[in-house]
C-alpha cells in the first residue's frame, strides 16, 4: 500500500492528536479554470474537464453553450448539480423555469430533460456541472443515441483534445487494484 493511502493519526496544527485517523494529504488538488483548456465537443458546445472518478462514475466539467444550442433529451442514472456561472438556459420541458447567472439546480436521478441555451442570449452560457452516473441520450424520435459517463468522457474528450492539439489536465480519483496487508495469508 502506498504511504499516501496509509491512515495515520490526525493532529491539530499545534500537534495535539485528534481522536481519528485520516489519509495524509501532501498538496491541495486545485485547478485554475482560467488555465484549463476549452475542448470543442459538439457544434456550439465546449467542455473544460475538471475531475473524473472512473470507478465511482463521477464527473465535473465546465460546460459552455453558444446561444441557440441544445443538448439531446437525456435520462440521468444518478444525480446532477448545475451552477450557472454566466448566461441563461432552460430545459425545453420547463421553459417557464429558466436558469440564470447564480442559479443552482439539483437534479435527482431518474430525471429526463432537454437542455437549451436560447438563441436570444447575448453571450455564451457557462455552467459548472457535477454528475454522478450517466446521461443516457436519445434522438428526437425516442431512439437510443449514446451514453455519457466518466469513462466515455475520458475516451472521447481525450480524442477531441488530441485532434485539436489541446493538452488536458484534470483531477482524477479512484484507483482499482489489489490491496495486500502485511502478514501471512492463510491457505483456503
Amino acid at each position: 500500500m502506498s504511504d499516501a493511502l496509509k491512515p495515520a493519526a490526525a493532529a491539530t496544527n499545534s500537534g495535539a492528536e485528534l481522536p481519528l485517523f485520516a489519509l495524509p494529504q501532501t498538496e491541495l488538488l486545485t485547478l485554475d479554470v482560467n488555465e484549463v483548456p476549452l475542448v470543442d465537443t459538439e457544434p456550439g458546445t465546449k467542455l473544460q474537464l475538471l475531475r473524473l472518478d472512473l470507478e465511482a462514475g463521477r464527473w465535473v466539467v465546465m460546460f459552455h453553450m453558444e446561444p441557440g444550442t441544445s443538448v439531446p433529451i437525456h435520462y440521468h442514472t444518478g444525480t446532477a448539480e448545475v451552477f450557472t456561472l454566466k448566461g441563461r438556459w432552460y430545459y425545453q420541458e420547463y421553459p417557464d423555469q429558466p436558469q440564470t447567472t447564480g442559479s443552482y439546480l439539483f437534479e435527482p436521478g431518474g430525471s429526463v430533460h432537454t437542455l437549451h441555451a436560447p438563441a436570444d442570449n447575448t453571450e455564451d452560457t457557462v455552467m459548472l456541472v457535477m454528475v454522478t452516473g450517466a446521461n443516457v441520450n436519445f434522438t428526437e424520435d425516442g431512439q437510443f443515441h449514446s451514453i455519457i459517463d466518466a469513462v466515455s468522457i475520458k475516451h472521447w474528450l481525450t480524442g477531441f483534445a488530441k485532434e485539436q492539439g489541446v493538452k488536458l489536465r484534470y483531477i482524477s480519483t479512484g484507483a482499482a487494484g489489489y490491496v495486500e496487508t502485511e502478514g501471512a495469508c492463510a491457505p483456503s
